[in-house]
């Protein structure tokens, strides 16, 4: 019955992800065209930075979200309602903490905003309203969406993709009627931050229904986290990856704005886009099973968890082979037809999209166990690797501009995360040799290498 229930709930995952994937797939790609037009590409590489440069304050939430979700897999296996209520208290009483110091810590960034932004078309005020915008969304999910993190750990992950990718497609929509209309900057920003609010309303109705028992108690949060000193621990473990992932995923643009231009980092995503898009169709099929993965380890039954990790690897394999192939074939024609010859970018920008996008897909289910298993311990190995990063990036970005920057990003992922992070999985969660990873693993990185050479010719 557990597993009935496990399969059923991936699926609809995967299901519903897909729906709204298509839905706004065609979107995402018309909207942007108009948005490069009319607004232009250095607002576009602007708000793309602004936002980037907020997701850095994100460090202080010190990966909490996942050491919670984490924490719930266990009580919700059990149907434990007083645990998860006790659990979700303790969130709660985080996140609004966190929240705080965000708050704060935002507000004495702006102050820095005229350093950052000294060469751009743009008035001080836009680029201040943006900001604010901005921060002010990223501070709703602290204040009032962080109870979205039970249906994540329920495999109910399907009712934020719902409700979210709803109110997105109509933001998008409305912003492109009133860029075509009215060419205002402020406009399309209040849009942004407009939905932002009303999604957290309603998400919040939705959860009132879904967990009608659902009782938090925030004032006692903090008496009630005494009672969970793993989430502490956990938590201190889960500060070091949440820091690395943030350089791997946020710092690119930076880089990019200081080596080559602010229209560059438009450019590069253009090509992001298409890329993220349709790899986006995979990991909402691939990652809905990331509670279930969860659940199963709860179950422990350490030969069949195994079984599902190596069909996981295998199928993300398969799905990157034909992904890589028409993608590299592709995208510089679409780049033609979309925007035009002058947004296309060199051919080795395009295999570094495409590895880049390879190696983050591939990476999902190890990462997937680690998490499940709660693997946090390793804080040198995200140290590890964004010195790495920083070192490789800077260095490539100063040589050879922007295939420097993607090359560093490159040389962190494939040191710490296909090397280290594997040989941690196998001692510590399977506790068997890594040897039979290679073996498997490097075999079907040779078929896959030898199947995109004999397609490209």
């Amino acid at each position: 019955m557990v597993q009935e229930s496990r399969t059923r709930k991936t699926f609809l995952n995967a299901r519903v992800n897909l729906i709204f994937y298509f839905l706004t797939l065609l979107l995402s790609f018309f909207s942007r065209k108009i948005f490069l037009d009319i607004l232009g590409a250095d607002f576009i590489g602007l708000t793309g930075t602004l936002q980037n440069l907020l997701s850095f304050l994100n460090v202080v939430e010190l990966g909490i979200g996942g050491t919670i979700g984490y924490v719930l897999y266990k009580p919700l296996f059990d149907n434990n309602q007083n645990k998860i209520k006790e659990i979700i208290s303790v969130l709660g009483y985080m996140y609004k903490s966190i929240g705080k110091i965000i708050l704060f810590s935002g507000i004495i960034l702006s102050f820095f905003l005229p350093l950052i932004f000294p060469n751009t078309k743009f008035e001080l005020s836009i680029i201040f309203f943006a900001y604010y915008a901005f921060l002010t969304s990223s501070l709703i999910g602290y204040f009032i969406n962080y109870r979205q993190t039970l249906l994540s750990a329920d495999q109910k992950n399907y009712v934020v993709t719902a409700y979210f990718q709803t109110g997105n497609i109509l933001k998008t929509i409305i912003q492109m009627i009133s860029a075509y209309y009215t060419q205002n900057y402020y406009l399309w920003v209040i849009i942004e931050l407009f939905f932002g609010v009303i999604y957290s309303f309603i998400l919040n109705w939705r959860i009132n229904i879904v967990y009608p028992w659902l009782k938090i108690d925030n004032i006692n949060g903090k008496n009630i986290l005494k009672k969970y000193p793993e989430i502490i621990k956990l938590t201190k473990q889960a500060f070091a990856h949440k820091l690395g992932g943030i350089v791997q995923f946020q710092l690119t643009p930076f880089l990019i704005y200081a080596f080559v231009s602010l229209q560059t980092v438009a450019f590069y995503g253009n090509y992001s886009l298409i890329s993220e898009k349709i790899c986006t169709l995979l990991k909402h099929f691939l990652n809905s099973t990331d509670a279930g993965v969860g659940n199963l380890i709860a179950e422990g039954k350490i030969n069949k968890i195994i079984s599902v990790y190596w069909e996981l690897m295998t199928l993300r394999f398969l799905c990157i082979n034909v992904l890589i192939c028409t993608l590299y074939k592709i995208i510089p024609i679409f780049i033609y037809l979309w925007l035009g010859d002058d947004y296309i970018l060199s051919n080795h920008v395009l295999i570094f999209v495409l590895v880049l996008a390879a190696l983050n897909i591939l990476r999902g289910t190890t990462d997937q166990f680690i998490f499940g298993f709660g693997l946090f311990f390793d804080i040198w190995s995200p140290i590890i690797e964004t010195l790495i990063y920083f070192s490789a990036s800077i260095v490539g970005g100063y040589l050879w501009g922007l295939e420097g920057v993607l090359l560093g990003n490159v040389i962190s992922l494939i040191i710490v995360i296909y090397c280290w992070k594997p040989y941690l999985l196998f001692k510590y969660g399977f506790k068997i040799s890594t040897y039979k990873y290679w073996i498997v693993f490097l075999k079907l990185l040779l078929l896959s290498t030898i199947s995109f050479v004999l397609f490209t010719y």
